[in-house]
């Protein structure tokens, strides 16, 4: 049976006689932490599992340990028997308070075997108990498509993954079968590594050829001067972005290279003009021009620039995204928009590609309509269904390109163990795993198909750690026509 993917978090009944597999097969499918067992349970507050003294206790305690993780919109496998369709509709009706899918799944295991697994216990269910188990799922079978579950499923192939993956599947079968091609940045968003400051320029050397191994189009910085705080620290080491982007011309020979993006505010638009043709010249027609509307203020501050209100900030880009051109074209013609003033637009050597591109960052709708107007790309964030609703925006000339961050895993196990070992200690699995997009191969195959049906062109990737270059190589070849 094919592996069904449910929504993280969520809420998973499993419903059945003893012996039917339940337990076994949570085990086998969900975290330990994730599942409420009545049976442990029964040995926390008794003697032990089999404790039949201790039976209303534990349930008292399963009730309300469910309500507090419910509560807290934790993902929560019920492993009990499920037959009470008091206890089932009270749980789906927490799970529908909350707002969280609920599922049940039956387990439709024939009574003769349900009887030979139990023979095979060391610690038997009572012969009777079980029968009127047995009787009791006769019914709750017939009870449970009425109920009103998002679904109710067999005992298959389930994982719960985060909302951009659940239809990842179906996304990744179409990518086999027809397959369409897709570009792949890396961005570099942290400079922080083991071998400290000395090290860096080697480090640095070391991703951009791992990088370029991998199969991706492009390499990317960040245009900041400090460290981001949805990143990391102030303090921590980050590099000037188009310095480094010079470095990694001499250190590759295939990727084209850009800032993601660069702050409008933050330099004389004709010199930055200028810096974008060096690098374009110096590694062999391979820049890209990355600008943005600028938006830390705290940078600002810190290094004593000004921060003009926002639509001075966008009359600047404006005029940026078409002097630009100017610049990179021939002659010296004088160039005066709304608030710039260039006397002489001389750049030599000019650019080696006839047409450098000019990548517009931002979702806005100002942001998108100038892009639409005077660029060559505009990168945006979200999920699929609000990228799609973007590329309305769109004009059919520009290509839209995505950002996102991407943690790949070779198999769903090796996700969860980067997922324990990367995420932040006071921040739970799940909305780690959902705010990096934790996924396996196929799961980000499925992803990028998925945006590149919705418009997208290029994705440009952020990786929490560098290991999964050579896992994001395994992706990057699905889309290789």
């Amino acid at each position: 049976m094919d592996e069904r993917k449910l929504p993280s978090p969520c809420v998973v009944i499993l419903v059945g006689p003893g012996a039917s597999g339940k337990s076994s097969w949570a085990a086998e499918r969900f975290a330990a932490d994730l599942i409420v067992s009545s049976d442990r349970l029964r040995a926390l507050v008794g003697a032990g599992e089999d404790d039949i003294a201790a039976s209303a206790d534990a349930f008292a305690l399963l009730e309300e340990v469910v309500r507090q993780r419910i509560g807290r919109r934790l993902t929560t496998v019920i492993d009990t028997l499920g037959l009470d369709r008091e206890r089932r509709l009270r749980w789906l009706g927490l799970a529908r308070d909350a707002g969280m899918p609920c599922v049940a799944v039956g387990f439709d295991t024939p009574a003769a075997e349900c009887r030979r697994r139990n023979r095979g216990r060391s610690k038997r269910i009572p012969a009777d108990a079980l029968t009127s188990q047995l009787k009791s799922w006769a019914v709750v079978k017939t009870e449970l498509p009425l109920e009103g579950y998002d679904e109710v499923l067999e005992p298959g192939g389930v994982r719960v993954v985060p909302e951009a993956f659940v239809d990842a599947g179906a996304a990744a079968v179409r990518q086999a079968e027809a397959p369409t091609g897709l570009r792949f940045g890396l961005q570099l968003s942290s400079y922080t590594h083991p071998g400290g400051r000395a090290a860096t320029a080697e480090w640095i050397r070391e991703v951009a050829g791992r990088a370029e191994a991998a199969g991706f189009n492009a390499i990317y910085v960040m245009d900041h001067f400090r460290q981001i705080p949805q990143v990391g620290r102030a303090w921590e080491d980050f590099l000037e972005s188009w310095t480094t982007l010079g470095y990694l011309a001499a250190c590759t020979t295939r990727v084209r290279l850009g800032t993601l993006v660069s702050g409008i505010t933050y330099r004389n638009v004709a010199h930055l003009g200028k810096i974008a043709a060096t690098l374009d010249v110096l590694s062999g027609g391979r820049a890209v021009c990355g600008v943005g509307l600028a938006w830390f203020e705290a940078e600002h501050k810190a290094y004593g620039w000004s921060f003009p209100p926002v639509d001075d900030r966008y009359a600047l880009l404006s005029d940026a995204l078409q002097l630009l051109p100017v610049l990179w074209g021939p002659g010296n013609k004088p160039f005066r928009g709304a608030v710039l003033d260039v006397p002489d637009t001389t750049c030599y050597p000019r650019p080696l590609q006839e047409h450098l591109p000019v990548l517009v960052g931002g979702s806005g709708p100002r942001t998108l309509r100038l892009a639409s107007k005077y660029a060559d790309a505009v990168n945006v964030f979200g999920d699929v269904a609000q990228v799609r609703k973007l590329a309305g925006y769109v004009s059919g000339d520009v290509e839209l390109t995505h950002l996102s961050t991407t943690l790949v895993g070779k198999d769903h196990r090796h996700v969860d163990e980067l997922v324990e070992r990367l995420r932040p200690r006071n921040q739970n699995p799940a909305r780690y795993a959902a705010s990096v997009n934790a996924g396996t191969v196929d799961d980000q195959i499925g992803r990028f198909r998925e945006l590149s049906e919705a418009g997208v062109a290029e994705v440009m990737i952020s990786l929490p750690q560098l290991e999964g270059l050579e896992t994001m190589a395994e992706v990057i070849s699905a889309f290789r026509l």
